[in-house]
């Protein structure tokens, strides 16, 4: 480890459910139920670190530094997470008792009886009235998400505040898709 870097391993326990709605690369693909979770070898069921950077620096959706700090700082403060701060892995596994969550398939019941997913089918509204009927998966907890979080000596944004915009976001704005609902979490681990 480089002496300006800090590393931390990081801890996420979800206390609501997590809601997936995988892009398919462009506006017209309409991706079947289970190809809208992110898999990765095994049908692991994971989430890209791009998803809690997001979180961290994002400036055009709901995001921490958005949600929590001066209108007139949070872009800066956004600009230098994306700067100094990287997650090591670019796709974390969702684990249970600290096992992977392994994805086996939709029945009949549209729910999978090996990780517990379940589809969710409900109705956004947009602007006007207008409905938008919206089918998503849906993984319950218990879940967690382990990572190692890499901090660049910097002088524009601290540990303290990164860990602090993180435990904050946890309950207030959370992962996934539908956040604030579903994705909620805690930070319980952060050494």
């Amino acid at each position: 480890m480089k002496t300006n870097e800090i590393l931390r391993k990081v801890v996420l326990t979800g206390s609501r459910h997590i809601t997936f709605d995988r892009y398919a690369g462009d506006n017209r693909t309409e991706l079947p139920t289970d190809q809208r979770l992110y898999l990765m070898a095994g049908n692991v069921i994971c989430l890209p670190s791009l998803n809690i950077m997001s979180l961290l620096s994002a400036e055009n959706t709901p995001s921490a530094p958005k949600r929590f700090l001066d209108a007139r700082q949070y872009k800066k403060v956004a600009a230098a997470i994306r700067s100094f701060v990287t997650i090591t892995e670019f796709e974390i596994p969702f684990l249970r008792d600290g096992k992977p969550i392994v994805f086996g398939g939709f029945g009949e019941d549209g729910v999978d009886k090996l990780s517990g997913c379940y589809i969710s089918r409900s109705v956004a509204r947009l602007e006007k009235g207008i409905p938008h009927p919206k089918v998503r998966p849906v993984l319950p907890t218990p879940w967690e998400l382990r990572f190692t979080l890499e901090i660049s000596a910097n002088e524009e944004v601290s540990e303290d505040m990164i860990q602090n915009l993180l435990v904050r976001s946890g309950p207030a704005i959370g992962l996934g898709t539908f956040r604030g609902v579903y994705g909620k979490f805690r930070v319980t681990t952060w050494e």
